[in-house]
């Protein structure tokens, strides 16, 4: 290979690096194109609240990992992508519509975590000295469970057939 070769290459490499992966003044990446469009789309007004409170595990009492999250949409036939947790979030609830669907979404999300309050009691029991730690997780999981049936309770439905334009 040539000298002459191996700096184009270089230089082809460098301009790709600075077009593609070089994060600019606000912290995002030039050419960051990957982000979908339907990460855009607006989503009904409590879904923000439940991922800031859900997400959390100082909040929430328990951890949902992605693929729970993944494990939450297909138990309620839905299929979304894997990508960050408020993002799977946003899509599982994007074209909620009925007090039914969240119905289910909130009982199949209720059984992950109460699978976690079981894992939390064993560990209880199995170390006793940490209890306290538990048993407070324990109360936060319960109560992030009580606020579901709180947003199932204020949800508005949306008829397909509702003229959006007539208010």
């Amino acid at each position: 290979m040539n000298r002459e070769d191996l700096s184009d290459l270089r230089a082809e490499f460098d301009k790709f690096v600075k077009s593609s992966c070089s994060i600019d003044s606000e912290g995002s990446q030039n050419g960051d194109e990957t982000t979908d469009k339907e990460d855009e789309v607006p989503v009904p007004q409590f879904v923000d609240a439940l991922s800031t409170k859900l997400l959390a595990p100082a909040i929430s009492g328990v951890y949902l990992s992605r693929l729970d999250i993944k494990r939450i949409a297909e138990a309620i036939d839905e299929s979304i992508p894997i990508k960050e947790r408020v993002k799977m979030v946003r899509a599982l609830f994007r074209h909620t519509n009925s007090k039914e669907f969240l119905r289910g979404a909130f009982s199949e999300i209720n059984r992950h975590i109460n699978g976690r309050i079981l894992i939390y009691e064993e560990l209880a029991e199995a170390f006793p000295a940490s209890s306290s730690i538990f048993e407070e997780q324990i109360v936060k999981a319960k109560n992030s469970m009580k606020m579901f049936d709180q947003i199932i309770e204020d949800f508005e439905e949306i008829e397909p057939s509702d003229d959006p334009l007539s208010i």
